[in-house]
């Protein structure tokens, strides 16, 4: 199967740019993979299509401000460091640029030296490995100093960082939203559960391999890029209850996807686990644990366009991606949504 398979064509004018003042006002493409049929609706619409007793699965993860941009204190270089990953204590690995000017040993302020970091290993494709030093909470230094790490295909200013984090957004260690949830409102929210759907959470810290392209011709031979993810006894019980009930589970992006057929793969059920996850799915995969499927509308040859064929059918899927240019659908992390059932 070839990266070619998963290619469309997109103007660039439909890539959103900015969120929307009401996040639930986004449009709702709907597909429905026995019929296949494509509905236009609203996001505040997804409601209807949820029934008493389905389980609806969130992640919970929180987006780190965690672009900061400083100095090196014996040159005054400037260097903007993308913190990806905690990997312990106060040990991070980060993408620097220019990370030329860097080796190890060097010390980049931030802040007036609110925010030091010292360089300690130099890696390959921009990761450095750096070790913070500060006095006080790191994450509420971050959200003074830090910008929010918008995809590369936002140009837009973010004025306010909350638009990129989803209204139940809980525990930081995220490098990008998991954009799906962002159309939630409090209120939508109180609504589904009025109605009886379980809202259920899970964790994984996305990571910047959303974002990258798949190069390898052959979808095969790619490597998927590992994140770590939770899932606690509570949630796992009420997921099992609700496949006992033959009810549905929706997953509120391709990361609750993830999370759950992660858990999947070692287990004839659901379980409390927490580990990283490396999983890829693409066309041919066998979904066990998720009955639909909520998310946004994904760039061309990516592992989210895979993944999200490997559930409705690649033919179907572009097919619907077709009609979503043609009707001037706006596309990416602040674009609109789909539900597929």
């Amino acid at each position: 199967m070839k990266t070619e398979d998963f290619d469309y064509d997109l103007p660039k004018e439909l890539i959103a740019q900015t969120p929307l003042d009401r996040r639930d006002e986004a449009r709702l493409m709907v597909l429905d993979r026995n019929e296949e049929t494509i509905e236009h609706k609203k996001f505040y619409d997804i409601i209807d299509y949820l029934n008493p007793g389905d389980a609806l699965v969130i992640n919970d993860t929180k987006v780190i401000p965690a672009r900061i941009i400083g100095e090196k204190i014996d040159t005054g270089a400037i260097i903007e460091l993308l913190l990806l990953k905690n990997i312990e204590e106060d040990l991070w690995e980060c993408l620097s640029k220019p990370q030329k000017r860097l080796k190890v040993g060097t010390i980049i302020s931030f802040g007036d030296g609110r925010l030091k970091a010292e360089v300690k290993e130099i890696k390959e494709e921009g990761i450095t490995i750096v070790n913070l030093i500060y006095d006080g909470i790191l994450m509420e230094i971050l959200d003074y100093l830090g910008t929010m790490p918008l995809p590369p295909y936002i140009h837009e200013k973010l004025d306010n960082k909350d638009m990129y984090q989803t209204v139940y957004a809980k525990d930081y260690g995220s490098a990008a939203a998991p954009t799906a949830g962002l159309h939630f409102t409090e209120e939508l929210l109180d609504k589904i559960k009025d109605k009886g759907i379980n809202i259920v959470r899970v964790t994984l810290h996305v990571g910047l391999g959303t974002f990258r392209p798949v190069m390898e011709s052959d979808i095969k031979k790619h490597i998927m890029h590992s994140e770590h993810f939770i899932m606690s006894k509570e949630t796992a019980d009420i997921l099992n209850k609700t496949k006992e009930n033959n009810k549905r589970i929706i997953a509120v992006g391709t990361t609750s996807v993830r999370v759950l057929e992660s858990v999947l793969e070692d287990n004839d059920k659901f379980v409390p686990i927490e580990k990283d996850t490396s999983i890829f799915i693409y066309p041919g995969y066998k979904f066990k644990g998720v009955d639909a499927i909520i998310t946004n509308f994904h760039l061309p040859k990516s592992t989210l366009v895979m993944l999200v064929s490997a559930f409705a059918g690649k033919d179907y899927i572009l097919k619907a991606y077709k009609e979503a240019v043609d009707d001037k659908y706006r596309f990416f992390s602040f674009g609109d949504a789909m539900f597929i059932k």
